[in-house]
Order: C-alpha cells, then structure tokens, then sequence
C-alpha cells in the first residue's frame, strides 16, 4: 500500500481546466497588485469618483478613447479596476470547474474562499472610493496580497506536481523545524506587506512617532526575513528535491532585490538618509544632483518593483509552505499504512495458526 492510496480519494482525475484558470488568476492577480501599487504612488485613487460605473458609464462601456488617451491617473485607475472585473470573472470559472470536475471537496470549498474573496476585495475598493476612506485603502491594500496568495494555493494544489508528490519521514527535509521555517517565512512576508501598506496609506492626522515606529518595524522585519530565508536556502539547497530547492533560492534572491527597491523606494520619497552623510553621498556616483521629484517616472517605477517583489515573495513563501506540508503529510500516512499493512498481515497469520 502506497501513500497515494492511503490518502487520496480522487474518482475520477481532476480536470486541468481548474488548474490552468488557477494558474491564469496568479497571472493576472500579480500585476492587479502592482497597478494598485502604481494607483497609490500617483494618488489616483479618487480619479474616478464614482463606483461602480466609471463616470456614469458602465465599467465596461467607458469610452476606449477617453480612458486611453486622458490623463494618466485616470488610465490607471479605471485599468484597475477592469483587470479586477476579469480576475473576478476567473474565479467565478473556477468555481464553476472546480464544482463540475474537481473530486475533492476542500478543494471546492477553498474555490468557494476564493470568489468570497475577491468580492470582497471589490467591495473594499468600492467603498473606499465611495466613502473617499484612506483606512479603507490600508485594509484594501492587505487584502489584495492575502488574496493573491489563496490564487497560488489554489494552483498548487490542483498541479501535477502536488498530486506526483512523495513522502519519507526519514528524509530530514520534513522535520517538523523545517515547517516552521517555512511558516515563518510565510508570516513575515505577509506582514511586510501590511506594514508596507501601513507606511504606504499612512493617515494625515498620525503622529510623527507613529510613522517612525512604523518604518522601524518594516525594516527590523526585512532584515529577520532575509536571514530566514538564508536559513531555508541552506537546509533545502541540497536535498534532491527541486520543487523545494528551486523556491528557496527564488525566495532568496527576491528578498535580496526587495531590500535593495526597498531602499530606492525610501530615497524616492525622502531623499538620502541622513545617516549616510554628506560625504558619502557625494561618492555616489550622480547622488549630488539627485532631487526628489513627486510622481517622477523612475521614481514610481522603484516603488512599484517594490510592491511587485514583495507579492512575489509572498507567493513563493506560500508554494513552498504548502509543498512541504504535503510532502510531510504523504510521509506520515505512508508510514500510517505501512503499520496497518502489518498488522492486518499479523492478524492473518495469527487467524492461520489457530486453524491450521
């Protein structure tokens, strides 16, 4: 008896349909998420007043011309939110497939999740926009990765990769010390992103130590998460098993190029730091003539990577969680089997010799 047996109860295989609309919503989702970013930057969050509609057209009927050729902060406002009515109608697709095809019923309760989700997600923009709320943009702004990262769950469970998936307990890749590795990375990532968002929407009525502490708290978590992800490179690299060496070197050079955007995402709104000192700022090759310029392209261009990288390395932080705990729960019933196998074999040799 093999893992396989003990533990899936698939009838009939699962459909590709879901997975490869699982695999489109990430596609789509991860550059919803830097649009919002880019939204942000520009503060164009208010340059469609109302909502649903797009200035009292509908949101799908606005004139091609005048959202293409008008101003730059309503092109990517209203582009916004049309690529967040497409991702909608893809989980809604998703839910559909995975309630036709798919054969494991979690796995259509977490389609359910998915399109509660994004409505969700809408209603927060909605009503932001609506009610003119920047608390409103904060909590939109987290809820837009956590949703992201239930998009990569959903294509990782319904891949091939998951299903051709083994487990061996004395493989030591799946201590219970390495999924908590992981889950750390998974947490941490998750609140950057909130504490970005919180640096990103701050309100004008808080206080100077509030943004301070803030900043404080979004840097001290950069920097664990680089040594925890330094920590998964060593105990993973070398195991064999490309589907978890390959993500934590991905994680690891992410977070790496995370720290350095986060650094030009600072020097794009604030300037140099003023620890630096004049001194070596002045060695930095075209630093002297640097000036801040509000909305400047290449300026907007720094913080939204930034954004990007970090929904990037929330995703990779949710695969590799996920295909360690699978790995792991495929090893303990594997090994689950195996005694029951014995036992049965025992019970039968027994039942023999009191009849022989």
């Amino acid at each position: 008896m093999t893992a396989r047996d003990s533990t899936e109860s698939y009838t009939t295989p699962p459909a590709k349909s879901v997975h490869r609309l699982a695999v489109l919503a990430v596609c789509m989702v991860w550059p919803l998420i830097w649009v919002g970013g880019l939204v942000t930057t520009y503060d164009a969050g208010m340059a469609v007043p109302d909502w649903p509609g797009t200035y009292g057209y509908n949101l799908f009927l606005y004139p091609l011309d005048t959202w293409l050729l008008g101003p730059f902060d309503l092109f990517i406002e209203h582009g916004h939110r049309l690529l967040g009515a497409f991702v909608g109608f893809v989980a809604i697709l998703i839910l559909f497939f995975a309630h036709r095809h798919e054969p494991r019923r979690w796995v259509r309760i977490l389609s359910i999740a998915l399109l509660g989700m994004v409505i969700t997600q809408g209603l927060l923009g909605g009503m932001r926009v609506v009610l003119s709320d920047r608390t409103l943009a904060m909590v939109h702004g987290c809820v837009g990765p956590a949703f992201f990262s239930l998009c990569v769950a959903t294509a990782v469970v319904t891949s091939q990769t998951w299903r051709r998936a083994r487990g061996d307990l004395n493989d030591p890749q799946h201590g219970k010390w390495n999924i908590a590795l992981a889950a750390s990375v998974l947490i941490l990532s998750y609140t950057q992103g909130m504490l970005g968002a919180r640096v990103r929407h701050i309100l004008p009525d808080a206080l100077p130590g509030e943004f301070t502490t803030t900043v404080a708290q979004h840097i001290s978590v950069a920097v664990l998460l680089w040594f925890l992800s330094v920590a998964a490179f060593r105990r993973f690299r070398g195991c064999g098993d490309l589907t978890l060496a390959r993500p934590v070197l991905v994680l690891l050079i992410s977070i790496t190029v995370q720290i350095a955007l986060g650094v030009g995402t600072w020097v794009a709104n604030y300037g140099w730091p003023g620890i630096l000192g004049s001194s070596i700022i002045q060695a930095i090759p075209g630093a002297s003539q640097y000036l801040i310029q509000a909305k400047g392209f290449w300026d907007s261009i720094v913080v939204t990577a930034h954004v990007a990288v970090g929904s990037l390395i929330l995703a990779v932080s949710t695969m590799l969680i996920l295909r360690l705990l699978r790995t792991r729960y495929l090893a303990f019933a594997a090994e689950s089997a195996d005694s029951d196998f014995e036992r049965q074999s025992e019970s039968s040799v027994s039942v023999g010799q009191a009849f022989s």
